[in-house]
């Protein structure tokens, strides 16, 4: 039976606003906190000691890496431990927004640090390679790895990485027709996909979400179990639609490449700080794994820098995204509907500050989006 179409609930976005408030300050405790650590680790001179006294005990510049790492960032996990446990589960319960219980919180964070710690082992160690072998262009070096790393993990995410966390199985015979009816969309576009899988959203969340994911043969449609619950058809096809249109207009190309600029030029301002660095806290050079905190301060400054940049340019692409999915479903009700629902049952704030769009928003604010499918149904 399909449902009516859905009008913002006031009283949820009253709570809207005060979530992404909220939100936005831990953001500012976190990253202050980042900076913070990473600079004290290096005018107390910590760094350099840690990096000396593991040189006494091993003489391999792998275990080195690995062992600052294992000291450094793991007294960091205990610090950032209760923002983490406030941010990701007291405060979604407050606003009731999740259904996970303390204890598979406990599970999912370590899961998430195992597969993070190995990982990000893995990755560091390489870039320490790279500083220890390219010379002075090791800044180019490392830009064409993350290209490397970022595609590779897009392939490798919806079958390695994304089923540790959750569970995806087909869409059931009860959801056939939505099923057929995605998958012919996908079809009609040229786009193949390896089928149709929900996910196990309802376990941890009552927020919905549906996405396209991974590239060539691992891609696939999956949609959120609570999307399903509480979605019409049409509402899930208009979704579908508008992530359709990111592999239609080749956006993984062009955030990658876009991302892939952004990153060289960073890279190559970095290194030419890091010579200041390397003069001011007593480092051997620019593959000292004691310089790892101020890599992480200089890559840290740049990014927040350049955030509304690439914030704008992801917005941009958002934009066209939506207007390929109302082109192409010519169901701007449902479009309309939809996101007024995401907003109502994931506590979307439909109209935020500039300012804060500005900031920190890569996708349109909600009440944009909304209006535009207002607007097309009126045109």
């Amino acid at each position: 039976m399909e449902q009516p179409f859905t009008t913002l609930d006031p009283e949820r976005q009253k709570q809207a606003k005060q979530y992404a408030r909220i939100k936005r300050r831990l953001w500012v405790v976190d990253e202050t906190t980042n900076l913070l650590y990473a600079l004290i680790w290096l005018v107390t001179g910590w760094s350099v000691g840690l990096r000396a006294w593991l040189a006494e005990i091993v003489n391999n510049d792998w275990f080195i890496v690995a062992g600052f790492i294992a000291v450094f960032a793991g007294i960091y996990f205990l610090i950032n431990l209760p923002l983490g446990y406030y941010a990701g589960f007291i405060l979604p319960h407050r606003y009731d927004l999740s259904t996970q219980t303390r204890k598979n919180w406990i599970f999912d964070q370590l899961k998430n640090l195992a597969v993070g710690a190995v990982m990000g082992l893995i990755l560091i160690e390489l870039i320490y390679l790279a500083l220890r072998i390219t010379g002075d262009n090791w800044w180019l070096w490392l830009t064409g790895g993350m290209l490397f790393f970022s595609v590779l993990m897009t392939n490798l995410a919806p079958v390695i990485f994304m089923p540790i966390f959750n569970k995806f199985t087909p869409l059931g015979e009860e959801h056939a027709d939505l099923a057929k009816r995605l998958i012919n969309l996908a079809k009609k576009h040229n786009t193949h996909v390896r089928g149709v899988f929900k996910m196990d959203m309802s376990r941890r969340t009552k927020q919905a979400n549906a996405f396209l994911t991974g590239l060539g043969n691992t891609r696939r449609i999956v949609l959120g179990d609570t999307l399903v619950a509480e979605f019409t058809d049409d509402e899930i096809e208009t979704i579908l639609a508008h992530e359709l249109g990111h592999h239609i207009h080749k956006d993984f190309a062009w955030l990658i490449g876009f991302g892939t600029l952004l990153t060289g030029l960073g890279l190559f301002l970095v290194s030419l700080a890091m010579n200041w660095a390397i003069q001011t806290f007593g480092l051997s050079g620019v593959a000292d794994p004691a310089g790892l905190p101020a890599l992480m301060i200089l890559l840290s400054l740049y990014q927040l820098v350049t955030m509304p940049i690439e914030n704008a340019f992801s917005r941009w692409r958002e934009g066209k995204a939506d207007d390929f999915a109302l082109q192409t479903t010519g169901k701007s009700r449902a479009f309309a509907s939809a996101f007024t629902r995401l907003a109502n049952q994931n506590l979307g704030d439909v109209d935020p500050e500039p300012w804060v769009v500005f900031l920190f928003y890569n996708h349109p604010p909600l009440n944009e989006r909304i209006q535009k499918a207002e607007n097309w149904q009126n045109a």
